[in-house]
């Protein structure tokens, strides 16, 4: 899934290779990926792309004065960008993988896609990105709270660790692979309860929200579209890496996986040399 440093990588190339170009016509061809009617795609015609930036995980591509087109890209979404077209014939609604589509006045233009039978990926065409249900619930960007304000929102919902830090209404832009990679560096145990964090813990994980995301975030930037999966990957030290040395303490990196996800830390360096319990409801490391 595309977290907060990927989405900044996207909104970053598409300012640089998009911006100041005219929207020729914006395309469905998932009906169930455009989630607003009014106004309709057809009003983005002719105007200019203003810019882009992010809301959390959230892209929100400018167009106009006043239109925004705020996408999520959710588990296997992913934007794809075209110097041209192959052919100008509008896309047809179907179950292919691609969901909408931008073209511009140059020819070239991008498609949002999804992989994968079960479709989640959403757009919204706004005039304003607070009418977006998932923006307007945002918590604070993980980039930009302080470290009081970082505690107070960690602190304000009882649970476990990893799952405060994904809920994107306690913090916005984390998702299940940089969690993993922020909890490996804060060495703290992914289902540690959040009340029961010291100040220093507490320290600990702020300061490695902002190194893990920062350094993420300088690697994206400048890297086309195509690239930042594989960017992604290679600055991965736990997550997705089960059976692996911990580039740390040479542990063996473990799992623990659920009905439709998995989390990845090192027993030496998190939980104190104990494995944690591969089940959801077992008795846990805290």
């Amino acid at each position: 899934m595309p977290e907060l440093p990927e989405v900044e990588a996207l909104a970053a190339y598409l300012r640089e290779r998009a911006a100041g170009r005219r929207v020729d016509r914006i395309e469905v061809a998932a009906l169930s990926a455009l989630k607003t009617y009014d106004p309709p795609p057809t009003a983005a015609a002719g105007l200019e792309i203003t810019g882009a930036g992010r809301h959390g995980k959230f892209l929100d591509i400018h167009i106009g004065e006043d239109l925004h087109l705020v996408v999520h890209l959710a588990r296997a979404g992913w934007l794809h960008y075209r110097d041209s077209f192959n052919s100008g014939v509008p896309l047809k609604p179907g179950k292919g993988p691609i969901a909408l589509r931008v073209r511009l006045d140059d020819g070239s233009g991008f498609d949002l896609t999804e992989a994968g039978t079960k479709k989640s990926l959403a757009a919204y065409l706004v005039k304003d990105p607070a009418l977006v249900p998932g923006v307007a619930r945002l918590g604070p960007d993980a980039l930009a709270a302080d470290l009081d304000t970082f505690a107070e929102r960690i602190r304000g919902r009882n649970g476990q660790l990893k799952g405060v830090l994904t809920s994107q209404e306690v913090l916005a832009g984390v998702g299940n692979a940089y969690s993993d990679e922020i909890l490996h560096a804060a060495k703290l145990s992914p289902f540690a309860i959040t009340t029961r964090l010291t100040d220093e813990q507490m320290a600990r994980l702020h300061a490695a929200v902002r190194e893990i995301l920062t350094d993420a975030v300088t690697r994206s930037v400048g890297q086309r579209a195509a690239e930042l999966k594989g960017e992604k990957r290679s600055g991965l030290r736990v997550h997705a890496r089960t059976g692996l040395p911990c580039p740390v303490c040479g542990d063996t990196v473990r799992e623990v996986s659920f009905a439709d996800s998995s989390l990845q830390y090192c027993p030496t360096c998190q939980t104190g040399g104990k494995p944690l319990a591969d089940r959801r409801l077992s008795r846990l490391v805290r």
